[in-house]
């Protein structure tokens, strides 16, 4: 399976009705636009898909409906992420129930976890079920930084823990992981800015979300970057660039969301404590896509 997760990965928004519930019309709305478009994986519930902000039920909901209406088409990576073990262990199992051919995991704590701790946290539910496990690292949004060292360790002595994840935003990292890996460990760039600096480094694919809103754009780059026709990806990513500062720099949530309404799709507001994008800014965004678009 790890062999057909390459590429760009795409993160779709968790859309919500106006009464505040989940809206899977909309969702898969959004996931055949993505999948036309040509994205090689889809990851439901990371934080661009608020899974932070989703109770049980709703991840559920969210899950299983992503599994089925992809329906094969591309491989779905499920964000299997919880506060606890054994929550990220019902959440890892249920994605293997559901059918996912994979599973991401951020370590999410109050508390900075040690490296004993989040060893023992990834092995457990790498032990839990037969999915490839993506270990995924984002400093800036868990406070816990897991080294290169110590992500590869981890997939070199946990079974099912197959891919990283680095979203640190330094591309040295990836190098790093390149070569402790000797070239044999699949990593992810979960940086927008770096993502042509990721490629040259030897990373297997992007994980973004600016797929809901250029999907064929972001395709096109990573293929002409996989085609060595660096000249012209790097001319897209130019033309792409001031869009995907934006959208990290004011939240992924809430940016895509505002971005979405722009092109006529309705996926609902963030879900509070998040804020709706400020209209200063959804101008600004309207016309980056508008561009990135022409």
């Amino acid at each position: 399976m790890t062999d057909r997760i390459r590429g760009i990965i795409a993160y779709p928004v968790t859309p919500f009705s106006e009464s505040g519930s989940v809206d899977t019309t909309v969702l898969k709305a959004l996931l055949d636009r993505m999948i036309d478009a040509g994205v090689n994986a889809i990851a439901p519930l990371g934080s661009t898909g608020e899974s932070a902000y989703l109770d049980d039920a709703e991840w559920e909901t969210v899950a299983a409906a992503t599994v089925e209406h992809v329906a094969g088409r591309v491989p779905v990576i499920v964000g299997a992420s919880e506060v606890t073990t054994v929550g990220t262990i019902a959440r890892a199992r249920f994605a293997q129930r559901c059918g996912a051919d994979a599973i991401m995991v951020l370590p999410v704590s109050y508390w900075k976890l040690s490296e004993d701790e989040l060893r023992q946290h990834f092995t457990a539910v790498a032990e839990a079920v037969s999915l490839p496990v993506m270990v995924y690292n984002n400093p800036g949004t868990t406070g816990i930084d897991m080294a290169p060292e110590f992500l590869v360790e981890l997939v070199e002595t946990v079974s099912n823990i197959r891919m990283i994840k680095e979203s640190s935003g330094d591309i040295g990292r990836m190098h790093r992981i390149a070569e402790l890996g000797g070239g044999r460990i699949p990593f992810f760039n979960g940086s927008n800015p770096l993502a042509l600096r990721a490629h040259e480094a030897g990373a297997a694919g992007w994980c973004t979300a600016a797929p809901c809103l250029v999907p064929k754009q972001i395709v096109e780059f990573w293929r002409l970057l996989d085609t060595a026709d660096t000249e012209k990806a790097t001319e897209l990513f130019a033309s792409l660039q001031p869009l995907l500062t934006l959208l990290v720099s004011r939240g992924l949530p809430k940016t895509v969301k505002a971005g979405l309404r722009s092109l006529g799709i309705d996926a609902g507001e963030p879900r509070r404590p998040l804020l709706p994008l400020d209209p200063e800014t959804t101008e600004q965004l309207t016309a980056l896509i508008a561009a990135a678009t022409r």
